[in-house]
C-alpha cells in the first residue's frame, strides 16, 4: 500500500513523500485499521439537536447514513452543527441571531471540511438556516456534497382544519381582536405542531430545501417527505451511497451550482410560491460558488415562471399534500416540459436533471396541488422586486393571496419590532396605514430579524390586504400580505428609509415594481444632511462581528 493516502487529497502536499504521515496515529485511536488509509474521508455535518422539533429528527438520518457510508468503501467522520429555531426565537431578541446562524452553520462546515482534508461532505439540517448555512460551506469547499434535508413536519389539527407553526401567529392576532375564542386560542397553540420535523408550509425551510431538488444537491423526492416516515431515512442512506460515488467521480458542488442550475433553482421557488429568504439565500450560495448572479435575476425569473403550487401561506396545502401529489419531481417536470428548466444541468447522482426526470409520470388530474402550466394559480412569479427612491439597490415583495398588490398610505413609522406589535394589537394601526419597521437591517438589527410576528397579528385582525409594511428586516417563509422586505440601502447605512417621517406618503405599487417615498427630493436631501448614524447596538460577540462584516441584504447579507 502506498503511504501516501489515495484520498485527503488536499493534504497531499503535505505528506507526499514522508515515510509515515505522524498524524495517522490519531485515526488509529478512532479505531482505523491499516486499510483504512486508502478509503475517502466523508464528513457528515449534524445538525441534529433537541432545540426544535425541525432539528429532533435527526440523528436516525446521521446514523443511517453512517453505516451506508461504510457500506460504500468510505470512512464516515461525524461532526455537529449549531441550529437557531426561528418560529421559537420570533420576537425576541434571539431572532437576530437567525440569519448570523447561516454564516455560522457555513463556517463550522468549512472549517471542519478542510481542516481535516475531507473528501466529501453530507449536510443534515432541518431548521430554516441550516439549508443555506449547508450550501454555501458546500460552494466554498468544493469537495463532493450533498445535502440530506431532515424533512418536513405533519400538519397539526383543531377541529378539522389542518394547522402549521403560522396558524399560531395568526391565532394571537384573531384573539386580541375577539375574533376567536380562548378555546380555539389554547387549542391551536397547543396541536400546530404535533411531530418532528420543520414547519409544513412552502416555509423557509421547505422553500429551500424543495430548491436544492432543482438545483442537483439533493435527492428528488427527499424534500417533501415527513422526518417521521420510514422513507426519510432510506433516503438518507440512498443519499450517503450517491456521495461516495461522486467522490470516486471527483464531482464537486461548483460542477453543479452553475448560472443555469441556480435559474432552475429559482424556477422551482416561483412555481412553488416559496419564501421570500430565497432570495437572500441564494445571492449568498452564488456569491460562495462565483457565480454572476444579482437581485435583478430573480425580477427576471419571475416574468417567466408561472405559480403553479397552491401551497401555505397564500395557499391551501402543506408539505404532505404536495408529496402526496408528486413532489418537487412532477413540478420540476411541468417546468422542463414547459421549456421554463435547463434540463442539461447536472446533479450530484452523475445524470443530468432531464435524465433524473424521465421517468416522472404524468400529472394527476384528480388533485388541486399542483396545476398544470396553462392554469397556474398566478401567471407570474410571486417574488417581486421593487425598486425607487425608498429601496433604489431592490427589496423583495411577496404578491401571491393579495387582492390588488398596490397601496399608497399614510407612513406608521417605528424603530424596533416591539413598538409596532403593540401599536397592531391595540388598534392603533388601521386599514390604509404602510408601517414603516426600519433599523433591523442586516447591520442595524443586526442580523436583519423576522417580521412575522407583526405581520401575523395584521393578519389575524383581518387587514392583511389593506395595511402596507416595509422593512429592512426579513419576513418568514410563513409571511403573506402586502408586506416588502429587505430594503436597500437599511436605514443604518443612511437609506431613505431612515428619512421617513410619520404621516408621509408611501407608495408600494408591485403592479409598477415600484416603492416610493412620496416627498420632494429636496426635502429628502435636507433630511439627509440633518441623519446621524446610531451607535451599534452590539460593540462584542457574534452580533458585532456580523454587523461589522455583512454587505448589504441587496448582495446577500454574506460575511465572506
Amino acid at each position: 500500500m502506498a503511504d501516501t493516502p489515495r484520498y485527503n487529497r488536499r493534504s497531499r502536499n503535505v505528506t507526499e513523500g514522508v515515510a509515515r504521515s505522524p498524524n495517522r496515529s490519531m485515526y488509529y485511536a478512532l479505531g482505523y485499521k491499516e486499510a483504512d488509509f486508502d478509503k475517502p474521508m466523508i464528513g457528515i455535518a449534524n445538525g441534529h439537536s433537541t432545540i426544535t422539533p425541525c432539528n429532533s429528527g435527526l440523528q436516525k438520518l446521521a446514523d443511517i447514513a453512517i453505516s451506508a457510508v461504510r457500506e460504500a468503501g468510505a470512512n464516515p467522520q461525524v461532526f455537529g452543527t449549531p441550529t437557531i429555531s426561528d418560529g421559537m426565537s420570533m420576537g425576541t431578541e434571539g431572532m437576530k441571531y437567525s440569519l448570523i446562524s447561516r454564516e455560522v452553520i457555513a463556517d463550522c462546515i468549512e472549517t471542519a471540511v478542510n481542516g481535516q482534508w475531507m473528501d466529501g461532505v453530507m449536510a443534515i439540517g432541518g431548521c430554516d438556516k441550516n439549508m443555506p448555512g449547508g450550501m454555501i460551506a458546500m460552494a466554498r469547499t468544493n469537495v463532493p456534497a450533498i445535502y440530506v434535508y431532515g424533512g418536513t413536519i405533519k400538519p397539526g389539527n383543531w377541529k378539522g382544519k389542518d394547522l402549521t407553526i403560522v396558524s399560531s401567529f395568526e391565532a394571537v392576532g384573531e384573539f386580541t381582536a375577539g375574533r376567536m375564542s380562548k378555546e380555539d386560542f389554547d387549542g391551536i397553540e397547543r396541536n400546530a405542531c404535533p411531530s418532528s420535523g420543520s414547519c409544513g408550509g412552502m416555509y423557509t425551510a421547505n422553500t429551500m430545501s424543495s430548491s436544492f431538488e432543482a438545483l442537483g444537491m439533493s435527492l428528488m423526492y427527499s424534500s417533501t417527505m415527513a422526518n417521521p416516515d420510514d422513507e426519510k431515512v432510506g433516503s438518507a442512506a440512498e443519499s450517503a451511497r450517491v456521495l461516495v460515488e461522486a467522490v470516486k467521480r471527483d464531482l464537486k458542488p461548483r460542477d453543479i451550482i452553475t448560472r443555469e442550475s441556480i435559474e432552475n433553482a429559482v424556477a422551482l421557488i416561483m412555481a412553488t410560491g416559496g419564501s421570500t429568504n430565497a432570495v437572500l439565500h441564494y445571492l449568498a450560495i452564488a456569491h460562495a460558488a462565483e457565480v454572476e448572479w444579482s437581485i435583478d435575476d430573480f425580477e427576471r425569473m419571475r416574468r417567466k415562471v408561472p405559480v403553479i403550487c397552491n401551497l401555505k401561506p397564500s395557499g391551501q396545502y402543506v408539505a404532505t399534500d404536495l408529496h402526496k401529489a408528486g413532489g418537487i419531481p412532477q413540478v420540476l417536470k411541468l417546468l422542463l416540459d414547459g421549456g421554463l428548466l435547463n434540463g442539461d444541468c447536472m446533479t450530484i447522482t452523475g445524470r443530468t436533471i432531464a435524465e433524473e426526470l424521465a421517468d416522472v409520470p404524468a400529472l394527476n388530474p384528480n388533485q388541486d396541488v399542483i396545476r398544470p402550466l396553462d392554469k397556474a394559480l398566478y401567471a407570474e412569479g410571486h417574488l417581486a422586486i421593487l425598486k425607487g427612491n425608498l429601496s433604489p439597490e431592490g427589496c423583495v415583495a411577496k404578491i401571491t393571496g393579495l387582492k390588488n398588490p398596490a397601496i399608497t398610505g399614510p407612513a406608521r413609522v417605528f424603530n424596533d419590532e416591539h413598538a409596532a406589535m403593540e401599536a397592531i394589537l391595540a388598534d392603533q394601526i388601521k386599514p390604509g396605514d404602510v408601517l414603516v419597521m426600519r433599523y433591523l437591517g442586516p447591520k442595524g438589527g443586526p442580523g436583519m430579524p423576522e417580521m412575522l410576528a407583526p405581520t401575523s397579528a395584521l393578519i389575524g385582525k383581518g387587514m392583511g390586504d389593506s395595511v402596507g409594511l416595509i422593512t429592512d428586516g426579513r419576513f418568514s417563509g410563513g409571511t403573506w400580505g402586502m408586506v416588502v422586505g429587505h430594503v436597500s440601502p437599511e436605514a443604518f447605512d443612511g437609506g431613505t428609509i431612515a428619512l421617513v417621517h410619520e404621516g408621509d406618503s408611501v407608495t408600494i405599487d408591485a403592479h409598477q415594481l415600484l416603492i416610493q417615498l412620496n416627498v420632494p427630493d429636496e426635502e429628502i436631501a435636507r433630511r439627509r444632511a440633518e441623519w446621524k448614524q446610531p451607535a451599534p447596538r452590539y460593540t462584542r460577540g457574534v452580533l458585532a462581528k456580523f454587523a461589522a462584516l455583512t454587505s448589504t441584504a441587496s448582495k446577500g447579507a454574506v460575511t465572506g
